[in-house]
C-alpha cells in the first residue's frame, strides 16, 4: 500500500470512498447507476413542501445545537409509537448530520484510544474510519453468506462470544445490515444483549433502514431488549425513511448521560446542519402508518423485479430482506474477482455494482459478491436488468 503524503497515520489506506468512485464511473461512461445508494425519486411532496416553506418563512440560521425542537420532539414521538421507546426530547435526542455524523460523534465522544469496537463484517465503510479517528480498534464478526443461496446471512455465536473482553468499549450493530440486506432476528439480538450486559459494554445501533424490512421481517430495535435502553444509542435518519438522502437530517437518542458525551463531541464537527430541512423531516416522522407500509411494499416490488433479472443472468441471488441493497455471488458468470468484475461492467453491461469486498477488513471474504442498489425507478431497473441478462444470461 502507498502511504499517503500528510495523511494521519489514523486515517493512512482510506482513500475516496467505493460510493464516490463508482459514481463518478457511472458518469463518466453513462452506465445506469445500481451502486450508491440513493433513490432516484424524491420522497413525499408533502415533506418537500414544509422544507420550502421552512426557507420561506426564515428558517435559514443556524438552528439549536441539539436540534429544533419540533423535530426533537417527532423523533421521540417516532420511538414511542413505532418501537415503543421512551426518551425525553429535550435531553435524551440529539439531531445531526445524517446518520454518519452520530456515528462518527458516537465513536469519538464515546471510546478512549485502544478501545474495542466490535462490528459484524462486512461493514459500511464509515465504521472503520470513524472507529481508526477515535483511536479505538476494530474487531469483527464475520456474517456468512447462506452456502444454497436461500436464507439469511448468518455468524458464529461462540466468535462473537470470544470477542468481547475487558477492552470492548462498545458494540457497533447495523440493522437492516448494509450491505447484506440482513434482518437481525430476535435471537441473535438477544445474545447481543446478553453479552452487553455481562461484560457491561455498550451499544450504538445503526437503524437507518428501520422501516424497510420485507416479507415477514421485523425490525427490532437492540433498546427495546430487557436492560438495553440504559446502555444503547440509537441512530437513524430521515434520509432513507424519506428519499432526501441530500438533506443529511439524522439523529441519536437514547441516555441523557450518552447523549450528552455524543453531543460533546458532534458539537465540534458541524456544530449544526440542515435548519430548514429539519421541519420538514418532522412532517416526514408524523406521517401515516400508510406512508411507511406503501413505501416498503414498493421497495419490496423493486427487489423482486431485479432479484429476477439477476437470477436469468446467472447470478447467485441472496434475497434481501431490508434495506436498499440485493447481494449476489458472481462466481456463476464469471471467473474475475468483484473488484474486477465492477470495474469492467460498465462497458460490458452498461450497469454499475458496487464490489462487496470493500466492506470486508479481509477483501478476501467477500471477493465474490457483488451489491446491486434497487432503489430505482422499475423502468430503470428493467432497464438495468436486461442489460445485465443480455451480457450473461
Amino acid at each position: 500500500m502507498t502511504r499517503a503524503p500528510y495523511l494521519t497515520s489514523r486515517l493512512q489506506g482510506f482513500g475516496t470512498t467505493i460510493f464516490a468512485e463508482m459514481s463518478a464511473l457511472a458518469a463518466k461512461t453513462g452506465a445506469l447507476n445500481l451502486g450508491q445508494g440513493f433513490p432516484d425519486t424524491d420522497g413525499p411532496p408533502e415533506v418537500a413542501q414544509a422544507a420550502i416553506d421552512a426557507i420561506r418563512s426564515g428558517h435559514n440560521q443556524y438552528p439549536p445545537g441539539p436540534g429544533i425542537a419540533d423535530l426533537r420532539q417527532a423523533i421521540a414521538e417516532h420511538q414511542r409509537r413505532f418501537w415503543g421507546l421512551d426518551v425525553d426530547p429535550d435531553t435524551e435526542v440529539l439531531v445531526t448530520a445524517g446518520a454518519t455524523e452520530a456515528l462518527a460523534a458516537a465513536l469519538l465522544g464515546l471510546c478512549e484510544t485502544g478501545d474495542e469496537v466490535i462490528v459484524f463484517d462486512p461493514t459500511y465503510d464509515s465504521y472503520a474510519a470513524g472507529i481508526a479517528l477515535a483511536g479505538a480498534k476494530l474487531r469483527g464478526i464475520l456474517l456468512q453468506p447462506p452456502a444454497g443461496g436461500d436464507g439469511p446471512f448468518t455468524f458464529d455465536a461462540d466468535e462473537l462470544r470470544r470477542a468481547f473482553n475487558p477492552k470492548t468499549r462498545l458494540i457497533l450493530l447495523n440493522s437492516p445490515h448494509n450491505p447484506t440486506g440482513k434482518v437481525f432476528t430476535r435471537a441473535e439480538l438477544e445474545l447481543v444483549a446478553e453479552l452487553c450486559r455481562e461484560h457491561d459494554v455498550l451499544a450504538v445501533t445503526d437503524e437507518v433502514y428501520e422501516h424497510l424490512t420485507f416479507d415477514d421481517h421485523a425490525h427490532i430495535p437492540l433498546a427495546t431488549l430487557d436492560g438495553m435502553a440504559g446502555r444503547t444509542l440509537t441512530v437513524s435518519s430521515g434520509g432513507k425513511s424519506f428519499s432526501f438522502t441530500g438533506w443529511k437530517i439524522g439523529w441519536a437518542s437514547g441516555p441523557a448521560a450518552i447523549v450528552a458525551a455524543v453531543k460533546t463531541a458532534k458539537q465540534f464537527l458541524t456544530f449544526v446542519n440542515g435548519a430548514p430541512f429539519q421541519p420538514a423531516i418532522a412532517t416526514g416522522l408524523r406521517l401515516g402508518d400508510d406512508y411507511f407500509e406503501r413505501f416498503a411494499a414498493d421497495l419490496q416490488a423493486k427487489r423482486d423485479l431485479l432479484g429476477r433479472y439477476l437470477a436469468e443472468a446467472g447470478f447467485q441471488v441472496f434475497t434481501s430482506e431490508g434495506t436498499y441493497f440485493t447481494t449476489v455471488d458472481i462466481s456463476g458468470v464469471t471467473g474475475a474477482t468483484g473488484i474486477e468484475f465492477c470495474l469492467a461492467l460498465p462497458e460490458t453491461a452498461g450497469v454499475v455494482a458496487v464490489p462487496s469486498a470493500v466492506f470486508y477488513q479481509d477483501r478476501r471474504d467477500g471477493e465474490r459478491l457483488v451489491r446491486f442498489c434497487f432503489a430505482k425507478n422499475d423502468a430503470m431497473l428493467s432497464d438495468a436488468g436486461q442489460r445485465l441478462a443480455a451480457a450473461f444470461g
